[in-house]
């Protein structure tokens, strides 16, 4: 049996961390690996999901089986969270899933059931896990211009070139905010291009929510949801709540269907179920339970609210600072785009060779593509990385 199979391909991101734990350099930085990190270079537990932790622990009289639809208190806290009173929510179906992957897993599955083989086109560049993904759900992944690399910002005419060229039998996968990589979002106006585009030629959208609340805050940040979904009669979204609880082992995320009206959206409802039993049959609750009860109580919501802005004013700051390096210690605007972006990434446009010697002679670890994670520079001393940053230029 076994002698038919070849070894996989390592993930770079976690062979980049395995690298980064066996390096002794008491001085190496971990700018590789998405999770938020405070000044002191820790990922804390937020205050809010620990009191909400002891609440469930206190609560708690039984282990048995949720569901397989998950924790529905837990999904619709979440659809409330994302669309607010922007549509009707009887429109709404939505499913618990491991994390936003695994959220987005189940929306693959779904969409081959109703496209078999379809094509998904997807911003270039992409999170990396999104084209493996829909090949192994047997979709069709293709990309659609995103990333100027000169300029580093949104392609936006080239994008609307293709997304006007595709029909019904497309669909469109979209970073909903904070763009995974680059960093470089699409503006409220170009939304509203994008949703007209949608609109008009019948593609489908496919928004990718893992970041809500950590680029311009949670109302911002949901612009593209809520314009697409009250200007197209469908939609899927899968959503993490991984980054903005900062429950990355716990793996809390939902998958979201918008359909024309309720009827639509309660088949879809009941596929995304079946796809869940036949694969791992429910989700784990113990991190749906903590959002759950985060969300339902006006006090802790508060909490993780202002948690959640000073989490995101550390990235801010950190990218403003780091900027403000760059530009003092080069005499040069070219990094002032580290300052305009958006979310936990940016790809800062160093060569392989130049991450590759950050590496080797400084211990600042980056994915060879140099995507920088944010929440993970040192907010007190930004003109050390940029020093060694522009050491390694070519």
């Amino acid at each position: 049996m076994f002698e038919t199979l070849k070894k996989a391909p390592v993930d770079k991101i976690f062979a980049l961390l395995g690298e980064y734990r066996a390096d002794p350099r008491d001085d190496k930085l971990d700018l590789g690996i998405g999770v938020f990190k405070d000044p002191s270079g820790n990922t804390p537990v937020m205050s809010a999901v620990k009191k909400a932790e002891q609440r469930i622990f206190d609560a708690q009289t039984t282990k048995t089986y949720v569901g397989v639809s998950g924790n529905r208190g837990f999904c619709d806290a979440i659809v409330d969270l994302v669309f607010g009173k922007s549509i009707d929510l009887s429109r709404v179906a939505s499913v618990q899933a491991p994390g936003g992957t695994g959220s987005l897993w189940v929306i693959n599955q779904l969409l081959n059931r109703a496209r078999p083989g379809a094509k998904v086109w997807m911003s270039d560049p992409s999170w990396p896990n999104h084209w493996p993904m829909m090949e192994l759900a047997g979709l069709s992944p293709q990309t659609y211009p995103y990333f100027d690399s000169e300029t580093r910002s949104v392609r936006f005419n080239d994008m609307m070139a293709v997304l006007e060229r595709l029909g019904p039998d497309d669909i469109v996968l979209l970073h909903a905010c904070c763009h995974n990589p680059t960093g470089a979002n699409l503006t409220p106006e170009q939304w509203d291009k994008v949703a007209e585009s949608l609109n008009r030629t019948g593609a489908f959208p496919f928004l990718d929510l893992a970041y809500l609340g950590f680029g311009d805050g949670l109302e911002k940040d949901a612009y593209g949801v809520r314009k697409i979904a009250q200007t197209c009669p469908e939609m899927m979204i899968g959503f993490s709540a991984s980054k903005n609880f900062g429950l990355y082992r716990e793996r809390a995320g939902v998958a979201i269907a918008v359909a024309a009206e309720k009827r639509a959206a309660d088949i879809v409802f009941s596929q995304m179920a079946n796809v869940i039993r036949a694969s791992f049959s429910q989700s784990p609750d113990h991190g749906a339970e903590i959002v759950r009860t985060i969300l339902a109580d006006p006090e802790l919501r508060q909490e993780w609210e202002d948690e959640l802005k000073t989490m995101r004013e550390q990235m801010l700051t950190s990218r403003t600072s780091l900027a403000a390096s760059l530009r003092k210690l080069s005499n040069s605007d070219e990094f002032d785009f580290v300052a305009e972006h958006r979310g936990m990434f940016s790809l800062l446009g160093l060569s392989p060779q130049a991450v590759e010697r950050l590496k080797v002679e400084k211990g600042i670890y980056l994915i060879d593509d140099s995507r920088v994670n944010i929440a993970g520079v040192p907010v007190d001393d930004t003109d050390a990385l940029a020093s060694a940053i522009l050491e390694v230029l070519d």
